[in-house]
């Protein structure tokens, strides 16, 4: 069976019961349907549990297919209620641009899936529309603020702030807007951008609650004056309408898996373009009512938990108690040098060649002094040396390691895992940051690529350059940095897999994120807006005449 075709034949229990097993009534909810819900009434400011545990998963670097990270989440926290741990899933939130483009969804597979699958992967409730609505309400304010006033004398060359859309379409990543006249606005060049690349899918993600998520905005710098001063959305007096835009989407999602394990999706920004994790709101709320909330970032390590550890950390407040390092017999024979089209096949040699690419993910998570347990993904193409080989290697390395089958066998294939992890947040943990924000912007960049990607040194286009003489005087030197570069390598280029060292990264741009608070590095020839591929997951999927889907995945 598919994972589409698995999730369809489920039963799932009202929303209400699942919101039930963690203390939350009906007026607790607002119900969107039978099987999910958003939620409405947890108190934010109260301080969170100390005894209650946070789990991160993450992984090595993913083959273009990935690697079952979401799968692995949704089998753990399955196999920890199980084992009779008060247990919340938090995850990301998909974009349409991988569920139509290739990558996929984002809610697990096989038998480790949450569920109202078609739901969640499409529309859901709604939230990235409403993101997508006030992003592009907010450039429609720019343009017309330009036209019609302009008392700041904002520059019309200057404006940073892009139209999204939550699909993959490279035919606008530049665009001309004004056309037609002057009664049509000022002709000016911009672009589009995916929608989780935004800046407000960001701000919605590390916003505490509805009134820090209104400052947020306000921060938000949409472009320059022609003296090259910043313009934020608080001078041109839009943060009301934008936060109004997006008082609803600020409310945590409630679903659950296949095994009814409660889950809280919110927030889906990706990890090689912005900071990869969910909404701040939607994990503190799961630490509020579990006694052990599950969540991920996005990519391999060197995204998107670098990015949890250095950016979400401090806002959230809890540094998690273990991390989980999913890794797979196929792509670490990728990283050793095994075609894609070879990965089937056994390959003991390519496999401990790409022991090197788990390594420097694991040497880089014991930097931050977590207690650390690798997952071996198991897919049915492994052979048995192969685990055997893997297993071996992380024990070796004083590492555990668990042999993990969440797809077929859901939580009941995971439960080993469970209770390493239990074992593992019980373990003291020492928690050191990988840089000083009072750094300069160069320094804090260099201390990602030599300390975790493995690099030698950092080069900076002219006008990288010219950006950090200008954020300096401008006081945004002392932000966190959120480095954007392909997910397949720990450096800027896609091919170089494995553990490459001595490597040069070059930065060509940055952008301020002032509402999220921290400051884009682009890296190599890294995207913000994805364009599809040439044979699109879209071309799968079917619907009948009853409104039946196939195909999806």
């Amino acid at each position: 069976m598919t994972d589409l075709e698995i999730a369809q034949a489920a039963t799932l229990n009202p929303i209400t019961k699942i919101a039930a097993k963690i203390g939350l009534d009906e007026d607790s909810i607002d119900q969107y349907g039978k099987y999910k819900a958003k939620i409405n009434s947890v108190n934010m400011g109260k301080k969170l549990p100390d005894n209650h545990k946070l789990v991160l998963v993450t992984s090595i670097n993913p083959t273009p297919a990935g690697e079952g990270k979401s799968t692995v989440l949704v089998g753990l926290g399955d196999a920890l209620t199980k084992l009779n741990h008060k247990t919340i899933i938090a995850m990301r939130e998909p974009s349409m641009g991988p569920v139509m483009g290739m990558k996929g969804g984002a809610t697990g597979g096989g038998y480790s899936q949450v569920v109202p699958m078609e739901d969640i992967n499409l529309h859901f409730t709604g939230d990235i529309h409403a993101l997508t609505s006030a992003n592009n309400t907010l450039a429609a304010l720019i343009d017309n603020y330009i036209l019609h006033d302009n008392q700041l004398d904002l520059d019309p060359r200057r404006i940073i702030w892009k139209r999204v859309l939550d699909i993959n379409d490279r035919a606008l990543r530049q665009t001309i807007t004004g056309m037609g006249g002057i009664s049509q606005g000022i002709v000016r060049e911009t672009g589009f951008e995916i929608t989780a690349a935004s800046e407000l899918m960001a701000v919605l993600c590390l916003a505490t609650d509805l009134a820090d998520l209104k400052i947020r905005i306000s921060k938000i710098v949409v472009g320059y004056t022609t003296d090259k001063q910043p313009v934020t959305v608080g001078q041109l007096h839009f943060e009301d309408a934008i936060t109004i835009l997006l008082k609803e989407a600020l409310k945590p999602n409630l679903v659950q898996t296949l095994a009814h394990t409660p889950t809280i999706i919110h927030g889906g920004p990706f990890a090689n373009i912005a900071h990869g994790c969910n909404s701040v709101i939607a994990t503190k709320t799961a630490l509020q009512l579990a006694d052990y909330t599950v969540t991920e970032a996005g990519f391999g390590a060197d995204l998107g938990a670098e990015k949890f550890l250095d950016i979400k950390r401090p806002i959230l407040g809890k540094t998690p108690d273990a991390i989980v390092v999913v890794a797979t017999v196929r792509a670490l024979k990728y990283n050793g040098g095994q075609s894609l089209d070879q990965l089937k096949n056994e390959d003991l040699a390519a496999l401990q060649t790409g022991f090197a690419n788990l390594q420097r993910h694991l040497d880089n998570m014991n930097r931050y002094g977590i207690p650390l347990v690798v997952s071996i993904n198991h897919f049915v193409s492994d052979t048995s040396a192969e685990l055997e080989l893997l297993k071996n290697y992380c024990e070796t390395q004083g590492i555990t390691a668990v042999i993990t089958d969440s797809w077929a066998q859901g939580g009941n294939g995971t439960t080993d895992l469970a209770r390493a992890v239990v074992t593992a947040t019980d373990q003291p943990a020492n928690f050191k940051p990988l840089y000083d924000n009072q750094a300069s912007i160069a320094e804090k960049i260099e201390q990602i690529v030599t300390n975790i990607y493995g690099g030698k040194e950092v080069t900076f286009s002219k006008k990288a350059i010219r950006q950090m003489k200008q954020f300096t005087a401008f006081g945004w030197d002392n932000l966190p940095i959120c480095i954007a570069k392909t997910q397949y390598s720990f450096s800027d280029d896609p091919h170089l897999l494995g553990a490459p060292k001595d490597f040069t990264l070059h930065i060509r741009e940055f952008i301020p994120k002032m509402g999220a608070g921290f400051i884009v590095a682009l890296a190599g020839n890294i995207l913000t807006m994805p364009g599809l591929p040439k044979k699109p997951a879209a071309l799968n999927m079917h619907i009948d005449a009853d409104g039946k889907v196939t195909g999806l995945f």
